[in-house]
């Protein structure tokens, strides 16, 4: 990024994300930004919701908005951007739990070097989800464990990283609920391909790295995901018909490696999904909303993002 003349920058920080250890390198972030030519506005969001309507209100003079927190928060600086009709470059400290996103963009977990990367690094232009009205970056999901991530309490998270999804996960084995939905593909040309299954769970994601596993995605892919080229990666896992099928499943899930006969793998820019009662969903770990019908649409480069060059 050009640093020759100065420029603005709004720093948008979540101050309860992870275990808050924004406050210990706040100085060292800004430091860092000015040194490089930035005059830095620092905005400490008040709740959720606030950093959506940050950015959505931002002014057009800022080259950059540069966010601090956890997926969530970058969801809603994603979601605001979305919502304002106009593009600013986002530069990434994350500072939450998992870091998914993070993780799959290779944005270092190191707020200070995560910082010399915003200053320093490129700009990679890459996909946004569309769920109906709403906005994701990384996942959209629903059934076992998803509600584990918006019902884990935040003190357990910052204690157990990824693993309080897990234990907290285990408690909802004995009651696995399963949905009847008709999954409507669309490909480029408008060609469909329609499933129709018994599902316990889904996810519809643009990362390679989901719940604080790196592997998942990649082993279901087999590698070959990409973060800006228009497509989802999808995967459906059907309903067990007894419990060593779903021993199966979970000891699948334990090894980071769910390509196994009880799921549908494929990828995908465009996903209609219907069900005969509703469904909950998360997007990027936080509650989506419970919904009969929903439409998925991977909006291809919309997000502007620094990363290592």
């Amino acid at each position: 990024m050009n640093t020759d003349l100065e420029q603005k920058a709004l720093f948008i920080i979540n101050p309860h994300s992870g275990k808050g250890l924004i406050k210990n390198s706040l100085l060292g972030i800004v430091d860092i930004l000015v040194k490089a030519g930035y005059e830095v506005t620092v905005y400490p969001t008040q709740g959720r919701g606030d950093a959506c309507r940050a950015m959505r209100e931002r002014d057009k003079s800022y080259s950059i908005i540069i966010c601090s927190g956890g997926d969530g928060t970058l969801d809603e600086i994603v979601t605001g951007m979305i919502q304002s009709g106009f593009k600013t470059t986002i530069g990434y400290i994350p500072a939450g739990s998992t870091n998914d996103f993070a993780n799959s963009l290779k944005i270092s977990s190191t707020m200070k070097q995560a910082a010399e990367t915003v200053v320093h690094g490129t700009v990679f232009s890459c996909d946004v989800g569309r769920f109906n009205e709403d906005v994701f970056v990384y996942i959209a999901a629903f059934g076992l464990f998803t509600e584990v991530s918006y019902g884990t309490p935040q003190e357990m998270k910052n204690m157990l990283g990824h693993m309080a999804y897990i234990l907290e996960g285990v408690k909802h084995l004995q009651n696995v609920k399963s949905y009847w939905l008709k999954v409507t593909s669309v490909s480029e040309n408008g060609e469909t391909k329609i499933i129709e299954d018994d599902f316990i769970f889904g996810m519809i994601t643009n990362s390679y790295s989901v719940g604080g596993f790196k592997s998942i995605a990649g082993n279901v892919f087999k590698g070959k995901i990409s973060l800006n080229d228009g497509l989802f990666e999808v995967t459906l896992i059907k309903m067990p018909k007894n419990p060593m099928e779903l021993n199966s499943i979970l000891a699948a899930l334990a090894i980071q490696n769910i390509d196994t006969e009880y799921m549908y793998s494929f990828k995908s820019g465009k996903l209609i999904i219907e069900s005969q009662e509703e469904v909950a969903w998360t997007l990027d770990g936080e509650f989506g909303g419970k919904h009969k019908l929903v439409t998925l649409t991977d909006d291809m480069q919309a997000m502007d993002i620094m990363i290592n060059q």
